[in-house]
Parts: structure tokens; sequence; C-alpha cells
């Protein structure tokens, strides 16, 4: 991008996707003149309301929410250093739906209840590398839930 402004920069990543305020100081620093010119850019925009912490973590959450757990997506999150309140906002809204979000990709990748210790061991390591909490791989992985999933579909 040889020749665009700091602000032309800053639009064309944000045109693409949402960008913390974190992401764009680290892409955007090596093409500042001084911090300063970088700080008064990102105030700019988000004065301007075109960067956005609370539709950056929506993004992350829309993206993020049907394959990872509220632990996963809360890491990524405080990897952004987004406001607290923002991204408590976000946790909370994630674990009312955690079981729901870790059995439906449960039945996407396995459909069936583990037959041995080995299947429920790769069964509960494949939920929990996702981030989604002990307890609910736990429920999901001994099946509950399955019976109302097969009453919907009768």
């Amino acid at each position: 991008m040889p020749g665009l402004s700091l602000k032309g920069r800053a639009l064309k990543y944000l045109a693409a996707r949402e960008h913390s305020r974190v992401e764009l100081v680290r892409k955007l620093a090596p093409h500042a003149e001084s911090p300063e010119q970088l700080e008064r850019v990102l105030d700019e925009l988000e004065a301007k309301g075109l960067l956005s912490a609370q539709r950056f973590a929506d993004s992350v959450l829309h993206r993020k929410a049907a394959r990872h757990g509220a632990a996963r997506v809360q890491a990524e999150l405080a990897q952004h250093q987004l406001p607290p309140d923002i991204a408590r906002e976000a946790i909370q809204s994630l674990k009312a739906t955690e079981f729901e979000r870790a059995h439906a990709l449960w039945l996407r990748r396995f459909g069936s209840p583990p037959q041995d210790l080995a299947e429920r061991a790769k069964q509960m390591r494949f939920l929990a590398g996702r981030g989604f909490a002990g307890d609910v791989v736990r429920r999901v992985v001994k099946g509950e839930g399955l019976s109302d999933a097969e009453g919907d579909e009768a």
C-alpha cells in the first residue's frame, strides 16, 4: 500500500473487517511518523464511529461462537485489550448458550456417544480444546440433550 496515508491504511484495514485498536496500532505503527500521529488518527476514527470496540467484540462472537467455547473467545478478546465491560458482556452472552453450542458442535463432529474410554477421551479433548467448560464437556459427551434433539426430529 505505498503512497497511502496513515488514515487511508487504517480505513483499508477496517473496510476488510473489524479491527481492535490494539491490532491497528500494531499494523500501522511501522508507517506512522510518530506515536502521537497514530493516536490522533485512531482517536479520529473512534470519534467518527469507524473504529469501535463493541463492534469488534460482536464480530469476534459472530465468527467464533459456533466453533469455540467462552474460554477460548475470552482469551482472544483479552489479547485485544478491550474495555472490561464490553468483554464481560460478550462472554456472559456466550456462557448462556455454552451447552447448546457445544452440543451442536459435538453432533456435527461425532453424532453419537462414545463406545469406549478412548473415544470418550477423544471427544472430551475435542470440546475442551475449543474452550468449552469442563462441566459442559462432561454433560455433552455423557449424552445429555441427545434425547431432546431426537424428540425434535420425530
